[in-house]
C-alpha cells in the first residue's frame, strides 16, 4: 500500500511538471494556485507517510542541505519583508522607504512597499521549494530520474508543436484562450520570450538525455566506430531526436533574439566543456554535438526562419528600445533599497517613482531579472540566490568531469546548458517571473546537485 502511494505521488508530481506551462505558463493567479495546492499537498502526504514509516528523512537530503538552507533563507527573508514593523525599525533598516512613499507614510508598516504582492511571491516561492524537496524525495532511482527528464522534454515538445501549428494556422486569435495570434510562435504562453525560454530549458534537458545515451566507453574497432557514429546520427533514440528538432523549430519560430542566441551559445559552450572533460568520450558524442550545430542550426533553422531572427538582431536599434532606459533608471531603486529591497513582486509599484517622461510605457517587470531581483530582494538576498545557481553549475561541471554514471553525466550536461542559457537570457528579459519557467529552473538547479550526488553507492557506477 505504501509503495503504491509513493508511486502515485511520483506520477502526480510528473503530471504537475507537464501541466505547469499549459495554462498560459501558469502566469495567472488561478494557475499558480494549482501549483501551490498540489505541491503543498504532495509534500505533506510524503512527510506523513515518512513519519508513519519512521523513515530518516534527513538521510536522503544530507548532501543537499546547503542548497536547501540557502533557499529557506531567501524564503525567510521574504517573510521578514512583510512582517509589520515599528516606524523606527523601518527607518533604520530602510531609510529611503519613507522618502519614496512620502505621500502615505502612515500606511507603510513593512519593508515591502507592496506587502500583498510580496505575500503572493512568498507562496509561489514556497511551492517551488516544495517541488525541489519532492524531486529529492521521489526521484529515488535511475528509472525515475530518466522518466522525469523525459516528461520535461515531452512538455517542451508539446509546446513547440502547439506553438508552431498555431503560428502557421493564420488565425487572428489563438485556439484556446482567444488571445491575439500571429506568425510568431508562443505556444500556450502569452509572451514569446517566455515561450522561447521554456523551450531553451526543455531542449537543454533533451540534449542531456541524448548525451547520456551516447556517453559510452570508447571503442577501438573501426567497424564498431562506424556503427556507433551512424547510430549517433540516425538512431540516437529517434523519438528524442525528432523531439529536439521540433523544439528547435519552435524556438526559431518564436523569433526571440536572445532566446535563440542563448540556446546556441550555451550549447556551444557546454559542448566544448564536454569535449574536453568527458572521460572516455565516444565518437558518437562528438558527432552528436556537431550534428546539433550543423543540422539543427543551418538546415532546420534556415527552413523555418532563423534568417528572420538574424535580421531582427541586426536591425535592433537601442534608440528605439526603452528597456535599456528602464534598466538605467531602475538602478536608482537599488541605490534607495540596497540591503532590504523594495519587496518581492513590488517592481510595478515602485518603478513609477523613478520613471522619467521619456518612458511612456507601463512596465510591470524590468526586462532584466538581475535588476528586478536586486531591486525587490536587496543585494544580500541576491548574493544568496547567485550562490545557489553557481553552486549548481559547479556540481554539473564536477559530474561532467569526474562521474562515470552515464545518466548523471548527461543530466549534468543538460542542466549546465540550461543554467548557462538562462543566465544569458535573464539579461534582457524577466523569464523567472513566469511560474512555469521558474518551476523548471528550480528543478534544473536541483537536478544539477543530483547529477553529482545521486546514485553514487552502486559499485562501478560512481
Amino acid at each position: 500500500m505504501i509503495e503504491k502511494l509513493d508511486r502515485a505521488q511520483f506520477y502526480c508530481f510528473l503530471l504537475l511538471i507537464f501541466w505547469v506551462p499549459i495554462p498560459l505558463g501558469s502566469n495567472r493567479p488561478w494557475a499558480w494556485a494549482i501549483i501551490e495546492i498540489v505541491a503543498f499537498s504532495l509534500l505533506a502526504l510524503h512527510m506523513f507517510l515518512a513519519i508513519k514509516q519512521r523513515k530518516n528523512i534527513t538521510k536522503k537530503i544530507r548532501e543537499y542541505l546547503p542548497l536547501l538552507i540557502m533557499y529557506v533563507s531567501v524564503l525567510l527573508w521574504l517573510l521578514f519583508q512583510i512582517l509589520p514593523l515599528p516606524q523606527s525599525v523601518l527607518a533604520f533598516l530602510s531609510p529611503n522607504l519613507k522618502d519614496v512613499f512620502s505621500y502615505s507614510p502612515d500606511h507603510l508598516q513593512t519593508l515591502s512597499v507592496d506587502a500583498s504582492e510580496t505575500y503572493v511571491e512568498l507562496l509561489k516561492s514556497a511551492s517551488y521549494f516544495c517541488l525541489m524537496l519532492l524531486c529529492l524525495f521521489l526521484v529515488t532511482s535511475e528509472k525515475r530520474m530518466k522518466t522525469l527528464l523525459v516528461v520535461m522534454v515531452l512538455s517542451g515538445m508539446f509546446q513547440a508543436v502547439y506553438g508552431t501549428l498555431q503560428a502557421q494556422s493564420g488565425n487572428a486569435v489563438s485556439w484556446v484562450v482567444q488571445a491575439s495570434n500571429s506568425a510568431i510562435a508562443t505556444g500556450s504562453f502569452i509572451y514569446k520570450n517566455h515561450f522561447a525560454n521554456f523551450l531553451l530549458l526543455s531542449l537543454s534537458i533533451g540534449i542531456g538525455l541524448l548525451v547520456a545515451n551516447l556517453a559510452k566507453h570508447r571503442v577501438e574497432n573501426n567497424k564498431a566506430k562506424l556503427r556507433q557514429a551512424v547510430a549517433a546520427l540516425l538512431q540516437g533514440k529517434a523519438v528524442l531526436r525528432i523531439a529536439l528538432a521540433l523544439m528547435v523549430i519552435g524556438l526559431v519560430m518564436s523569433k526571440s533574439r536572445m532566446g535563440n542566441a542563448a540556446f546556441f551559445i550555451s550549447m556551444t559552450f557546454t559542448g566544448s566543456i564536454a569535449f574536453f572533460y568527458f572521460k572516455n568520450r565516444s565518437k558518437g558524442l562528438t558527432y552528436l554535438l556537431v550534428s546539433l550545430l550543423v543540422i539543427d542550426t543551418f538546415i532546420l533553422g534556415a527552413w523555418f526562419g532563423i534568417d528572420k531572427v538574424k535580421d531582427r538582431i541586426e536591425q535592433t536599434n537601442l534608440s528605439q528600445e526603452t528597456r535599456d532606459e528602464v534598466n538605467i533608471e531602475g538602478l536608482a531603486l537599488i541605490e534607495k533599497f540596497p540591503v532590504t529591497g523594495s519587496g518581492a513582486g513590488s517592481f510595478y509599484t515602485i518603478f513609477p517613482s523613478v520613471q522619467s517622461k521619456e518612458i511612456s510605457y507601463f512596465y510591470d517587470h524590468a526586462h532584466n531579472d538581475y535588476l528586478q531581483f536586486t531591486i525587490e530582494y536587496g543585494i544580500p538576498a541576491v548574493v544568496v540566490l547567485a550562490v545557489m545557481v553557481l553552486s549548481s553549475l559547479w556540481h554539473c561541471f564536477y559530474a561532467i568531469r569526474h562521474r562515470r554514471h552515464t545518466l548523471m553525466k548527461g543530466t549534468a550536461f543538460g542542466c549546465m546548458m540550461a543554467i548557462i542559457g538562462m543566465l544569458i537570457h535573464m539579461t534582457v528579459d524577466f523569464n523567472l517571473q513566469a511560474p512555469a519557467n521558474a518551476v523548471y529552473f528550480v528543478l534544473i538547479l536541483t537536478l544539477g546537485w543530483q547529477s553529482r550526488y545521486a546514485f553514487t553507492s552502486k559499485q562501478g557506477n560512481h
